[in-house]
Order: structure tokens, then sequence, then C-alpha cells
């Protein structure tokens, strides 16, 4: 390396400095951002792996081993994600000076909050490991299913992500959802409320909005896209806080590629919505919305 390319370095080194500290989204204090994106996809995975044993993750568990093992990855998880709410939650803080908040006293009630919740999301991960198997004439087994099919870890990390967002966790649950989106292919904002027994049938495609509402045995398939009708108001401001997506109620199959739009528009229960169908408007239950052949 000669001096010249030293001296490119150098100046490309103190550019990027000055950038970073003047012109980044976020304030530099003493230290950059909060702790890194890959720890938290390793929570994660933690979090999955007592979920779901011997399936998310590397470990041939024996039942005798079981419940130390799941002692020691809660162990784990708490120490860890402890650490990073901590991080999180004090790189947000409004109040400019945590010794003034209760940043501390916060985190741990949300971990609290998380690891007694473990028990019904798991509970409720089994409905919709059922629904993949009842709603699937190719499922074999509920063990292909959980080590399979792309839809379980989506709906997983969703139903962890959406217990965050509930508790107002700044970054992290979306983290974990847009991880979800680049390995399924599934797009779940964590503000999405979904009920039990739900199926997403091949998966790649999807797209479900922060305010959408979903109720229980509903089943959608590849390509459906649950969105805003518009992400501004008239003057284009963004709606950011406002309903901008459907509710779906129960017992409703929607088929591949169908669009669905609105906060205002509800999809009544059990109603069929055909593929390549596109809504902006409510349908009442016991729907069969499709489009007709020329």
């Amino acid at each position: 390396m000669n001096m010249d390319f030293n001296d490119i370095i150098s100046e490309t080194a103190a550019q990027l400095e000055e950038s970073i500290k003047n012109k980044y989204h976020v304030e530099v204090r003493e230290e950059l951002g909060f702790s890194g994106r890959q720890g938290v996809y390793d929570i994660l995975d933690n979090i999955l792996s007592i979920l779901f044993p011997g399936c998310f993750c590397d470990d041939k568990i024996k039942e005798n081993e079981l419940n130390p093992f799941l002692n020691e990855r809660l162990r784990y998880i708490s120490y860890k994600f402890l650490r990073y709410l901590n991080d999180c939650l004090r790189y947000n803080c409004h109040e400019g000076a945590c010794g003034k908040c209760s940043c501390d006293e916060r985190a741990h009630d949300i971990l609290n909050k998380l690891f007694r919740s473990l028990p019904e999301v798991r509970d409720i991960l089994i409905t919709d490991i059922n629904a993949a198997k009842n709603g699937d004439p190719a499922a074999e087994s509920l063990d292909e299913i959980v080590f399979s099919y792309p839809f379980l870890e989506a709906i997983a990390t969703h139903r962890i992500a959406h217990i965050l967002y509930l508790e107002k966790v700044p970054i992290i649950p979306r983290m974990m959802s847009e991880r979800a989106h680049s390995k399924t292919g599934i797009d779940i904002h964590p503000g999405a409320s979904i009920g039990e027994s739900f199926f997403i049938d091949h998966g790649t495609g999807v797209v479900i909005g922060e305010t959408t509402t979903i109720g229980n045995r509903v089943k959608i398939y590849q390509g459906v896209t649950l969105g805003a009708l518009s992400p501004f108001d008239r003057q284009g401001v963004p709606l950011t806080g406002k309903k901008r997506h459907p509710d779906i109620q129960d017992d409703v199959i929607i088929y591949a590629n169908a669009t669905i739009l609105g906060g205002d528009t509800v999809i009544g229960q059990g109603s069929i919505i055909g593929g390549n169908t596109w809504l902006t408007h409510s349908v009442p239950p016991h729907s069969m919305i499709y489009n007709k052949a020329n």
C-alpha cells in the first residue's frame, strides 16, 4: 500500500466521520447507536429455540434434558436481552437524560411481560400449526410444518415482536419482523393484530400492514397484500398513528395475489376473496368476491 492510498483512506475516513456526526439520523453521544442487529437476531433465535426445542436450534435435546435446556436459554436471553432493551430505551429516551426517567425499570418490566407471555405464545402457535395441517393436503405431519414451512417462522417472530410493539419498545420489534421478512418473504408489521389458527399457505410476497386486524381461523395465500389505500392525507402528511389497513374477520379465506386496502375496509366473517381481486371497500359476512372472466 503506497502513501497515496494511505492518504485516500485518511481523507475518506475523515469525510465519513464528518457525515456520521453531522448528517446521520440519530444523535451521536458517547457511543454510536445501540447494540447491533446481529445481537437482536441471536436473541430472537434463542426465543424461537425455546418455543420449539430441537427445531430452531442445532441441539438434539433428550426429554430429561429439556428443563435444564429451557432454564439455560431463558437465563441467556434474560442476560442479553435486558442489556439490549436498556440500550434501546436509553438511546430513544425522550427525557434526554435517563436519570430522570425509568428506562431500567421499563426494561425489566418488558422482559418480565415477554417471559410470562411465552407459554401463551406457544399455545397460539400450536393452533397455527394445526391450521396448516388441516388446511394443506400436502402437509404430511405436524413435524414437517414446524421444520419446513416458512409461515411458521414468520408468524412466530410476529407474535414475539407484537408483544414488544404493544410495550412500545422502539426499533427492536421492526428489526425482528424485517429479519423474518428477509428469510421467508412474508412481511408482517409487528403492529398487526392476528388471531389464533392463522395459516399462510406458500407465503412468498405476503404483506400485512401495521394497523391490520385479523380474526381467528383465517387462511391466506401467497402474494396477498393487506395494505393502506394511501399512506398520506390530502395535504401529503403521513397518516402516522391512524387506522390505515383493513380488518379481516373470522373464518375468511383470501386467495393468491388479492389486494385489500384501506382502514375502513372490513372483510366480513366467513367470506372468500378470490385470487387477483382488488378491494377498497367492505364486504358483508359470507361474501364470495372474484373476478369474472370476460
